[in-house]
């Protein structure tokens, strides 16, 4: 089977590279099959009846209408972790740009290039940019995902006292950090006690503005805040109030806007926290291993609006993957379909995720159009495709 696929964006060769010859390249996106994107915002785009997949290489999906493409049976896919560690270091640099005044040190030297006795002028000059260290702080990491966990273990490897909150906490992301890091039940423990407080949490109806004028007023006088995971999960307008009185020391985001840039105490980076050669190919191979499972296999891995679902390799005579409503008895309906034909089931997978849910099946002889035609008749049923 062929396919034909789509970049909104400028997707990294090393990814790309490992489509085989079955996979054409298009710049129609009604005709995709399958689109890759990164920040290109698809909420205007109008979905081909083709469209499979779209694989974000990336964390974010807040430019991806993935609520409704569910409804469409449209699976969309991101590259969890495969970015971290790039922005893991631009939070560990934004905390050294915000106790130390670098950028105003540095700024400083340029205005005075010319002063020919500079070495000396500067034995002066370099108090007003004096600051403090980060060992022996108190850090908070607010959400304990990949990036999350890479902070908190590598402050901790600082010499920092690190408290972490994440009430959905997985057994994996547990075992993955530190033992020193102190897991806090409540967010509020975090306001109240730490020196530095980053965030790493998508952005929510939960999550937005969740740091605002009455959560700094828990703070710390003096506290820097470092967002570099979503510029909505900020009331910049406290925080620039915050700023003026000096509740807060220094606001370091990571998404540059009217609102902050430029502003006192702001320290404003125009997005780069996974801007790096590493991390782009990181997605771009994620993304695309992502994509081809999906498309090849049936396979669902990190998708953002479908279960994960898998039954390994297509390995047997048949295969056909469906999308679904997550109600009552869809397992006895696709059974009964397929028993009355006479087609026998090899394994079945099924999953739900809120309202949807995915179902994979392995038939032992391929399954007649017919029978596919049954399985789409349900009212339940959103889209019904043959793997194999």
């Amino acid at each position: 089977m062929n396919y034909k696929y789509t970049c909104l964006n400028p997707i990294a060769a090393v990814g790309l590279n490992n489509l085989d010859d079955r996979y054409a390249r298009t710049e129609d996106f009604a005709s995709a099959d399958a689109v890759f994107v990164r920040s290109a915002k698809m909420d205007e785009m109008v979905p081909g009846a083709n469209l499979l997949a779209v694989a974000r290489a990336g964390a974010g999906v807040n430019n991806i209408p993935h609520a409704e493409y569910a409804k469409k049976g449209i699976v969309v896919f991101n590259t969890p972790g495969a970015n971290a560690n790039g922005v893991k270091e631009l939070v560990i640099a934004a905390m050294l740009l915000a106790s130390r005044d670098i950028i105003g040190g540095v700024e400083w030297v340029k205005e005075n290039a010319a002063d020919a006795a500079i070495n000396k002028t500067a034995e002066k000059a370099k108090k007003a940019f004096a600051g403090t260290e980060i060992q022996g702080k108190k850090l908070g990491v607010i959400g304990l995902g990949a990036i999350g966990q890479k902070v908190a273990n590598a402050a901790v490897a600082l010499g920092m006292d690190v408290m972490g909150y994440d009430p959905y906490l997985s057994v994996d992301a547990a075992w993955n950090l530190n033992r020193a890091v102190q897991h806090c039940k409540n967010v509020e423990d975090i306001y109240r006690a730490c020196d530095f407080i980053t965030i790493h949490v998508p952005a929510l109806d939960s999550t937005k503005g969740m740091i605002n004028a009455e959560s700094i007023a828990m703070m710390k006088t003096g506290v820097i805040v470092i967002n570099a995971a979503r510029d909505a999960l900020v009331n910049e307008k406290d925080m620039l109030a915050a700023l003026e009185s000096g509740k807060v020391r220094r606001y370091v985001s990571d998404f540059p806007n009217a609102t902050t840039a430029g502003k006192k105490g702001c320290i404003v980076i125009p997005h780069l926290g996974a801007s790096t050669e590493e991390a782009e190919d990181n997605c771009a191979v994620m993304a695309v291993k992502e994509m081809r499972d999906f498309l090849e296999n049936g396979n669902i891995v990190n998708s953002v609006n479908y279960p994960a679902c898998s039954l390994g390799p297509t390995n047997r005579a048949g295969r056909v993957a469906i999308c679904h409503k997550n109600v009552a008895n869809m397992i006895g309906q696709f059974t009964s379909i397929l028993g009355n034909a006479g087609v026998n089931i090899d394994s079945i997978a099924n999953k739900s995720r809120g309202d949807f849910a995915y179902t994979l099946i392995d038939v032992d002889a391929p399954i007649p159009a017919e029978v596919v035609d049954q399985l789409k008749k349900s009212e339940a049923v959103i889209r019904v495709r043959v793997i194999k």
